[in-house]
């Protein structure tokens, strides 16, 4: 009896002090004096939710504690949050404001509590998408669709998305403008006069609905405009004035509502809401189970990845409830095994997959949703491992649906526009060719109709120099006379930047076609074209001066003089053998390379004999190569080797099409 009666005290002390203790107690922070509870409600319905299901903590309850703060007050938070942490709760739900959640995180870092909400730091779970993911999200989207000039409407306490790092990752003309509720109607004036067509909106959700108003009042509601918002609850908003304009509306969304689970939740929060609330303000704040704002979807989310986290700890650890208190400032010893439970939970719940990697969301899937004419509907997705998926890109595209048809305009140029002349062809039959056929396909397969005519002046397009006025197809498009232009109109750096382009369908560069020099027809004196006149007559002279040198020191010097007939001693005659025809014979023999019967005697005349052989050696050489490289490379010589050559060259005539994009390269490189 002894033993049995110990057996069942040491069992129930296992009970008790192994696992997750049967009442786990949290906190709260909500925005006092909002008019909004919706984030408040989805508190209390997770909590509700886990304690009558008992799937995840089938032998714990959640109690809360709720505590209502001012983001103007850091004080009295800070005041709230010790009340909260003296009261022994194991986790904190801090609020989105980035002010309040610093002061918060403080605390709960001293103090190793788990703080859940939109926090950075240690100790924090971010159960919001990482910030940089949101911001690549945003810059694929800027990039698929190809924004070359856009404006930012933004707010000081609020963000989204990082500005300066998007602007920054886009080659584009960006427009920032810092905005209150005051001011969204003068900017947005300033925008529709610089005919700043596409805009990214990044306010809170209480300017969007102000904004939408203003925009109503500018008239800027036609389907040229696009507005990007980075608000995730866009579904949320009354957009009944939009749907028929045509207007672009694009944004994210978080919560996949058409997703079954979200749905049963949403049905389920919405009857636990009219027990909290009365039957107007849940009418009011749950949307009648149809949608579900993404705050209080994160604040669902961020109770359930709590729990989990607590029911993988169960399974391994022993979890102590904290007493802690702000002035003492000794950390929990359970705070830091539960953090890092936390942080390895994998879950979907109603904002998606849910996964961590130090305390940041790192796993989520964001649904790229457009306004079309009767709702809103998705057209793509992005999530950090397949970044942009669009599934239905005719949305950006569909001006078929707006019946709307587009003015295009070209210009004649052999295989790609030409026309038919006869009576029988009218509209748009009178065109055919290769862009021609190019127009015709995209306006099948995008949706919509065209009127295509030539340009009036016959020109693509240039910039005038002193008036920096521009004419042709690109004046057409900049006064919005055309909407679009097709035909073989190369894309230049200059008309990039007034207008946009497609990608090319074919690249070329600048082609120049000449004739081919020929080779000129042999002449007496060909052989003389290896060397110039000058030399020739430099040699000439050196000739003759050479060679009267030879004859002058040879008559001077006595060791020239001999006896005509050694043999005969009865006639000894005294000759010298350096006349003057034989001078200039020794000279002429030496620069030929040819050997003679007479040869120098004296010093001086060798030493003469020897600079004019030296001479003769290089002269030979210099010609004999010369003479080889002229006559192999006579037929390649090209008198022009690329468009620069021919531009600072004024031998060639040559000429252009008239405002085309060769007229200005020539123009810009001829001083």
């Amino acid at each position: 009896m002894y033993w049995s009666g110990a057996a069942f005290c040491i069992f129930l002390f296992i009970t008790h002090t192994s696992g997750v203790p049967p009442v786990i107690r949290v906190g709260a922070l909500f925005p006092k004096h909002t008019g909004k509870h919706s984030s408040e409600l989805a508190f209390r319905y997770a909590v509700h939710r886990l304690n009558r299901d008992k799937s995840l903590l089938p032998e714990t309850n959640i109690v809360y504690d709720i505590e209502y703060v001012s983001r103007f007050d850091s004080f009295d938070t800070v005041q709230k949050v010790c009340r909260l942490v003296q009261v022994g709760v194991q986790a904190i739900f801090s609020p989105t404001d980035s002010v309040l959640a610093t002061h918060i995180n403080s605390i709960c870092d001293a103090l190793d509590i788990p703080d859940i909400g939109r926090s950075t730091h240690d100790f924090s779970i971010n159960v919001h998408p990482s910030q940089q993911y949101v911001n690549n999200a945003f810059i694929d989207v800027i990039r698929y669709l190809n924004w070359t000039r856009f404006g930012i409407l933004y707010e000081k306490d609020y963000g989204i998305i990082n500005l300066h790092q998007l602007s920054r990752s886009i080659q584009a003309e960006v427009h920032m403008r810092k905005v209150s509720q005051a001011s969204y109607l003068s900017v947005l004036n300033e925008f529709k006069n610089k005919e700043i067509h596409n805009i990214i909106i990044d306010i809170s959700s209480d300017g969007i609905t102000a904004l939408l108003k203003n925009i109503l009042q500018q008239q800027m509601n036609e389907y040229k405009y696009h507005y990007f918002f980075t608000s995730f609850d866009l579904e949320t908003f009354d957009l009944e004035d939009f749907k028929y304009n045509f207007v672009n509306i694009t944004s994210f969304r978080l919560v996949d509502i058409g997703d079954v689970a979200v749905k049963e939740i949403l049905k389920d929060l919405e009857f636990f809401g009219r027990t909290i609330f009365q039957e107007s303000d849940a009418n009011l704040y749950l949307r009648k189970a149809v949608t579900i704002e993404t705050e209080p979807a994160l604040i669902f989310d961020s109770v359930y990845v709590f729990a989990i986290g607590l029911q993988t700890l169960e399974q391994s650890h022993t979890l102590y409830l904290s007493n802690l208190t702000c002035d003492d400032e000794i950390p929990w010893n359970g705070g830091l095994s539960l953090i890092n439970y936390i942080n390895a939970v994998e879950w979907k719940g109603l904002t998606g997959p849910i996964q961590f990697k130090e305390g940041q969301r790192v796993q989520f899937k964001l649904d790229l949703i457009k306004l079309k004419q009767h709702s809103i509907v998705k057209v793509g997705e992005w999530t950090p491992q397949g970044y942009l998926n669009i599934t239905e890109p005719s949305v950006f595209f569909d001006s078929g649906s707006m019946n709307v048809t587009l003015v295009v305009i070209t210009i004649l140029e052999t295989p790609y526009v030409m026309m038919h002349y006869g009576k029988n062809f009218t509209g748009n039959e009178r065109f055919y060719g290769f862009c021609v056929d190019i127009l015709e396909t995209i306006s099948h397969e995008v949706g919509f109709d065209y009127i295509l005519d030539l340009v009036p002046d016959r020109k693509y397009g240039a910039k005038d120099p002193e008036t920096g006025e521009w004419n042709g197809m690109v004046a057409q498009l900049m006064k919005y006379k055309a909407d679009l232009a097709v035909g073989s109109m190369t894309i230049t750096y200059a008309r990039e930047s007034v207008i946009d382009f497609t990608k090319p369908f074919m690249n070329l560069g600048i082609s120049i076609l000449f004739k081919v020099p020929e080779s000129e027809p042999t002449r007496l004196f060909s052989f003389m074209n290896p060397l110039a006149i000058e030399i020739w007559i430099y040699v000439l002279i050196a000739y003759f001066l050479v060679s009267i040198s030879i004859y002058i020191v040879g008559k001077l010097s006595p060791i020239e003089w001999h006896c005509i007939h050694p043999c005969d001693l009865d006639n000894i005659t005294i000759g010298n053998q350096f006349t003057m025809s034989d001078s200039f014979w020794f000279t002429i023999g030496t620069l030929m390379q040819q050997s003679s019967d007479i040869y120098p005697r004296a010093t001086s005349t060798r030493i003469i004999s020897s600079i004019w052989g030296f001479f003769s050696l290089i002269i030979v050489a210099s010609y004999t190569a010369n003479l080889a490289a002229f006559l192999t490379t006579e037929r390649m010589i090209n008198p022009i080797e690329n468009a620069d050559d021919l531009a600072t060259q004024t031998e060639i005539s040559y000429g252009t099409l008239e405002s085309g994009s060769t007229m200005t390269f020539f123009r810009n490189r001829i001083p």
